[in-house]
């Protein structure tokens, strides 16, 4: 059954990503869905679960109260599979394959593909996460250890992305910017990784909160193939 509730206190996405952090992790929720614009969170469950205890889960900034219209019983919804959800972020990786591909046909150079794939990989995934600067921190922290732990390391992350891109595609300080890559996602991919194995429905992060993806298989595989590059790279040093 679905149940649509109103919900006070929302001024950003990293607001909506917490509130539906914490309904989630309610006993009973199988999936929340929160719209920032309506100011609601549409909740599906098993069976009822008392409108007090999803109170209880949210901090006091939230005003949660069930609409009346929308208390019914609802059939419950078909899931996309995860390659159709996935969909974008496959796109964007197609995108940057060719568009590095294109750059150093005529002189063909696997070294400097791949620099050019890294340098437009931190470039684009820097520009998705700077569409909403104020939330993204919000739901980077639902896995980075670090953005958890340091909440200002994920205010600056999109700009650490930026200057990362910049170095590999101007060719400065190589050694220093693939270094940088293996430690920062490094961390990540941890996090990412523990975020699997705990079976976590969450949402990632990597195109910040300008695209609503769920925290699968893929998202590891993203950030390893990053991490295989920046390894061999370093290697070639």
């Amino acid at each position: 059954m679905r149940h649509v509730y109103s919900v006070k206190g929302m001024t950003c996405e990293g607001c909506a990503s917490s509130v539906k952090e914490k309904l989630s992790k309610v006993d009973g929720v199988l999936s929340v869905e929160v719209d920032l614009e309506k100011a609601e969170a549409e909740i599906t469950m098993h069976d009822h679960v008392p409108i007090q205890k999803l109170k209880h889960a949210l901090i006091e900034k939230y005003t949660l109260d069930e609409k009346e219209d929308h208390h019914v019983e609802m059939p419950l919804p078909q899931k996309k599979s995860k390659l159709r959800q996935l969909q974008p972020l496959f796109l964007i990786f197609a995108y940057l394959f060719v568009a590095s591909f294109l750059l150093n046909y005529k002189e063909w150079n696997i070294g400097e593909a791949m620099l050019d794939f890294m340098g437009l990989f931190y470039i684009v995934f820097s520009f998705f996460k700077f569409l909403d600067l104020k939330g993204f921190p919000e739901s980077f922290r639902m896995y980075d250890p670090l953005a958890k732990a340091i909440p200002a390391y994920g205010w600056a992350y999109p700009f650490l992305e930026l200057a990362l891109g910049l170095m590999f595609l101007m060719r400065y300080n190589i050694e220093v910017a693939l270094i940088a890559t293996i430690v920062l996602l490094g961390i990540t991919t941890y996090g990412v990784s523990k975020a699997l194995l705990d079976k976590k429905s969450i949402r990632c992060a990597c195109l910040g909160t300008a695209l609503n993806l769920p925290m699968t298989e893929a998202t590891f595989i993203e950030n390893a193939i990053m991490l295989v590059m920046a390894v061999s790279m370093l290697a070639m040093f």
